[in-house]
Parts: C-alpha cells; sequence; structure tokens
C-alpha cells in the first residue's frame, strides 16, 4: 500500500480538514485572538492531524501488505485467513471477517463435492465389479468354444481391458485407499503381465526380450502391473507393418534410481505429439489414424505414477521405436498426494 494510494483515497477528508483549519482562522481573526496563540492553536491541530493520518496509513499498511505478501507467497489461496492476523481498525476487521466467512463457504462446498465423488467412485467401482463378471464368463466361454470362439476374444479382451481403465481411473483420485508401497519384482511383476497376455503375444508374433529386471522398486505391485498392462497393450496396438515386432523391457540404476524402460519397435510417435501424449483424452495421429483411441492410457498411467512417487517420460522416432522410461525412487518413503 503507498502513501499516495492512501492520501488519494482520503482527498475528500484532508480537503474538509483544510477549509475547517481555514474557518477557524477566521473565527480567531473576528474575535481578535493573538496571532500566537492562533498561531500555536493551529500548529497543534496540524501536528496532531499529521500523527493520526500517519499511525492510520502505517496499521493499515501493515495490514494490507500482510495480505498481498501472504498471497504471493501461497500456492494455495484459500488459507490466505490463516496467514493474517486480525487488524485493530473497523474496515479490516470487516475485510478479515469476509475472508473467514469466504474459506469456510468454500471448505463447506468442497467437502459436498468429495462427498458427492466419493459417493461417485464407489458406485463405479461396484458397477466395475458386477460388469467384469459376465465379461470374465464370455471370455471363458468363448475360449471352451474353439475356433468359434476366438473371433469374440479379441473384443472381449479390449472391453475388459476398458473396464479395467475405467477401475483404475476412479481410484486413482483417492489413491491413498487403495494402495501398499513395498518391494516389488520387477521381473514377477512384468513375468505376471506377459501370462495374462500371452494369447495375444502370440498371435501378433511379438518378440519380447527383457534385461536387467532381476531387481525391486517400492511401488505398489496390483498398480504397476496395471501399468505396464498399459504399456503393453500400446506396444501391441502400434505394430509397424512390414516388421518383426519387438518390445524389450530393461531396467538400469541411474542418479540413484531406477529406470525402467519399455521400448518397441513400432510406428512411433511423431515429434509434434510427444510432448502431449501424457495429456487427458489426447489422441494425437496414431490415435485418430490407425485406431479408435480414447486417449486415456497414458494419461491414468502418468496419473498412477506420479501418486505413487515415479516419473514417466517418453522418447520416440517416428517409424522407428518408443521408449517409455519410469523412474523409481530408492528405497524412499512415498508421500501420497491428495
Amino acid at each position: 500500500m503507498r502513501f499516495r494510494d492512501y492520501i488519494r483515497d482520503r482527498l475528500g477528508a484532508i480537503l474538509i480538514t483544510l477549509v475547517s483549519w481555514f474557518i477557524l482562522m477566521l473565527f480567531f481573526r473576528a474575535f481578535r485572538v493573538r496571532m500566537y496563540i492562533s498561531s500555536a492553536a493551529t500548529c497543534v491541530l496540524f501536528i496532531a492531524g499529521m500523527i493520526r493520518l500517519l499511525w492510520d496509513y502505517f496499521r493499515r499498511k501493515s495490514f494490507y501488505d500482510s495480505i498481498k505478501d501472504s498471497c504471493e507467497g501461497l500456492d494455495k489461496k484459500y488459507l490466505l485467513h490463516e496467514m493474517i492476523e486480525q487488524p485493530d481498525f473497523a474496515e479490516g476487521r470487516i475485510v478479515y471477517d469476509a475472508l473467514c466467512e469466504a474459506n469456510k463457504s468454500m471448505c463447506e462446498n468442497v467437502a459436498e463435492h468429495r462427498r458427492s465423488s466419493e459417493d461417485f467412485r464407489e458406485y463405479i467401482e461396484l458397477w466395475v465389479h458386477e460388469i467384469k463378471l459376465p465379461v470374465a464368463s464370455l471370455l471363458l466361454m468363448s475360449h471352451n468354444d474353439g475356433e468359434s470362439g476366438n473371433k469374440y476374444s479379441e473384443q472381449l479382451k479390449r472391453i475388459d481391458d476398458y473396464i479395467e481403465n475405467v477401475l483404475y481411473y476412479a481410484r486413482s483420485e483417492n489413491a491413498e485407499k487403495d494402495y501398499i508401497i513395498k518391494e516389488v519384482s520387477l521381473k514377477r511383476t512384468f513375468g505376471n503381465i506377459a501370462v495374462k497376455n500371452r494369447e495375444e503375444l502370440l498371435q501378433r508374433n511379438v518378440n519380447i526380450s527383457t534385461e536387467g529386471l532381476d531387481r525391486t522398486v517400492m511401488t505398489d505391485a496390483k498398480w504397476l502391473e496395471y501399468i505396464l498392462g498399459q504399456l503393453l497393450g500400446n506396444s501391441m496396438k502400434y505394430i509397424a507393418e512390414g516388421r518383426e515386432p519387438e518390445i524389450h523391457i530393461s531396467a538400469e540404476e541411474k542418479d540413484g534410481r531406477t529406470v525402467l524402460h519399455f521400448r518397441d519397435n513400432g510406428i512411433g510417435i511423431p515429434a509434434s505429439d510427444l510432448p502431449y501424449i501424457f495429456e487427458k483424452s489426447y489422441t494425437g495421429e496414431n490415435g485418430r489414424t490407425r485406431s479408435r483411441s480414447t486417449g486415456m492410457g497414458l494419461y491414468i498411467v502418468k496419473s498412477l505414477c506420479e501418486r505413487l512417487g515415479h516419473t514417466v517420460s517418453a522418447d520416440s522416432v517416428q517409424d522407428e521405436y518408443t521408449d517409455i522410461m519410469i523412474s523409481f525412487g530408492k528405497n524412499e518413503y512415498i508421500t501420497m498426494q491428495e
């Protein structure tokens, strides 16, 4: 708060005070008050007025500057009222009380939204579990039906994958209720994924190689299986025509962290799409031209990685390869974000 702004806001009151002093001087002259008495009275009034003006300015400046500084330094602006002290002047108390009421109303609205979101998430999870039962039954029936059932298996598998996406997307918003952080074997986890997708891997003649997976990382086993399953599904979805599909999974130690590489020799990602592949609902050129992509798979992968304290990035050259890299912390406590 600048002094000139303060004076400008009170210019009317200051002008009234000056006019009052002028009228007082006229009264002194009309009643023939001695000059030194009138001068002394004027000086006393002027000094008292200046002291009052400066005192009022500095206490207001202290309050409004604290609001400005706290607001600029806070990431969560709704905590502003907790960072400032209640002022000792009436207008400041009105502002302070308004901030408190606004924060209270915001907290009530957020709580109501969270309750609604939680109810919806629980409904989605219940629906997913209910719908997975008939899908699993249909998959089993198609497997037992020989060749006539094989043509349905792929579509049922796609339905099952989409249902899984819905489940993990819902859970990613409340991750702290659905995770167990412990040492997880990369080799065992990828082995589970390969077994789960063995039929599609065989049908597509995908050559899989691994390197350095005899390591453990601090993560949630179930979530890591889902993440790797998504990456494997993307690799099989975007196989390049005219060459034998290959997927190479490797792990290395780098800067005190374990980095998992998931690399394939598929169609790759255009350079213009690469910065956006982890954004929500972003399909890119490949998703629009080669398959009906939802643009949610890699977004969910990134969301889960962030919740678990991992980082995920991608490197790709179109028509050559795609390399998805997940970096795991080394034996560190993982703090879940709300």
